[in-house]
């Protein structure tokens, strides 16, 4: 089945490429927004405790949402295509951005928040020189588990017209055909496996700590 597969895929390059530049494309867009919508509110929202309280509360409610619903919701609101796609796919993204951002800039050392307060700078210093760099591995470990979960979940925006990789496995299921379906399935578990473990390198690099004495 796999060298049929990878056979087919030789013979249609144009129609597979253009897919995964799909997906790709998907997938980045909706990484970007989410973290452009999830970082800046985790910051608004660290010192005001009810305000979170609800705010989070109202993300976390969107992980026990399915994708596929998530992707049946916006056909009703936005229509088909990859828009809508791109929306549905922001929404997965932005509970574990938010959430670990939030909690990472929330958890901070109080001793270094109360010194930094002592030496004169003003909140927005703190949040900037302290909060900000000391939450950083919290706030990437949420992007990378986002960035994951998008790739995964671009399988389903077919089902909206959204296309990318998941045309194939819906292709392959509609016809029976284990190949083309392969042909889909394949290359999206080794793009998440592949962000998970670059990610994860990257993560180890930025963030890993110094010897210890």
């Amino acid at each position: 089945m796999l060298s049929k597969a990878f056979f087919w895929v030789i013979d249609h390059q144009a129609e597979f490429f253009r897919a995964l530049g799909q997906h790709l494309l998907m997938s980045g867009v909706s990484l970007a927004i989410a973290l452009a919508i999830a970082l800046p509110l985790a910051v608004l929202i660290v010192n005001h405790g009810r305000f979170a309280f609800g705010v989070i509360n109202a993300i976390n409610g969107l992980r026990t949402i399915p994708s596929l619903a998530i992707l049946a919701i916006m056909m009703p609101l936005l229509g088909i295509g990859i828009m809508p796609s791109i929306v549905a796919l922001t929404v997965l993204a932005l509970p574990p951005i938010l959430l670990n951002s939030y909690v990472g800039l929330r958890d901070v050392d109080a001793d270094a928040v109360e010194a930094a307060i002592g030496m004169g700078m003003t909140r927005s210093q703190v949040l900037q020189k302290i909060r900000i760099p000391l939450a950083a591995p919290a706030m990437f470990a949420g992007a990378r588990t986002a960035a994951v979960q998008v790739l995964a979940g671009a399988t389903l925006a077919p089902f909206i017209g959204g296309g990318g990789l998941g045309d194939f496995i819906a292709t392959g299921m509609g016809m029976m055909d284990t190949s083309r379906l392969l042909v889909g399935a394949v290359p999206i578990a080794v793009l998440a496996l592949s962000t998970e473990f670059i990610l994860g390198r990257v993560e180890k690099h930025l963030f890993a700590e110094g010897p210890t004495a």
